[in-house]
């Protein structure tokens, strides 16, 4: 079985701008893979500066999308990998992340990172089923 790049408008579009050498999303299997993205502002395609709460928001809404469109849901999530540019944010990130997964929440980790080539602090990357 070959897998399959997903488009996912207009976040693959947005990524492209970036010259990122990356698809938002892959099928394979019945196992969706979902890339790291930084908080696009879904109207613009610009990098959103803002709170930690509202970047995670956006990441996490972002995420939801790739996933639907790919057939999934955020239930199917398996495993998220959470890189933020400060531990100090880990609450902050928490009290977010836990109204997109109220209920037996996936496996997870908390990378705290550098930064990026970027004005963001936060990306989130899982794998799912559909």
């Amino acid at each position: 079985m070959k897998r399959e790049i997903v488009r996912v408008e207009p976040l693959s579009s947005y990524l492209e701008r970036w010259k990122a050498p990356a698809s938002v999303v892959t099928r394979h299997g019945g196992m969706i893979y979902v890339s790291g993205l930084p908080p696009f502002d879904p109207e613009t395609g610009e990098v959103v500066v803002a709170p930690i709460e509202r970047q995670t928001e956006i990441v996490l809404e972002q995420l939801k999308l790739c996933l639907e469109t790919a057939g999934a849901s955020l239930e199917g999530v398996l495993k998220c990998n959470v890189y933020c540019t400060s531990v100090e944010a880990f609450a902050q990130v928490n009290a977010v992340y836990e109204r997109y997964f109220p209920k037996d929440p996936p496996a997870r980790i908390f990378v705290c990172v550098h930064g990026w080539a970027g004005p963001f602090d936060i990306e989130i990357d899982c794998i799912a089923t559909m």
